[in-house]
């Protein structure tokens, strides 16, 4: 699997915030297929930064249903792999930049 392909994109919310300020932790939604070496190499190699830890949670899809005109739509969401990100003390990696 290419580098390029492991990290999908980065999650921001206010949780993973407190986590960044308290422990130093990131968050990344990943490819299903990607172990955590991978992780590690993706995050070093694009973001310049010494990982000390790699964490993966497997969020599994969930069956959403609607209703409209033409009746109830039944389908499923996805299911996803979120990487927790632990990188060594006095580095960061700035997520806002490209804001």
């Amino acid at each position: 699997m290419k580098l390029s392909d492991v990290i999908i994109k980065p999650i921001l919310s206010e949780k993973i915030n407190k986590q960044t300020e308290k422990a130093n932790r990131y968050a990344f939604v990943v490819d299903r297929k990607a172990n955590k070496l991978e992780i590690k190499k993706a995050v070093e190699q694009f973001y310049g930064v010494q990982v000390k830890d790699v964490n993966t949670a497997v969020m599994p899809g969930k069956a959403k249903s609607r209703y409209t005109k033409a009746g109830f739509l039944n389908g499923r969401k996805p299911a996803k792999k979120k990487a927790y990100i632990t990188v060594a003390e006095g580095e960061q990696i700035d997520l806002y930049s490209t804001i």
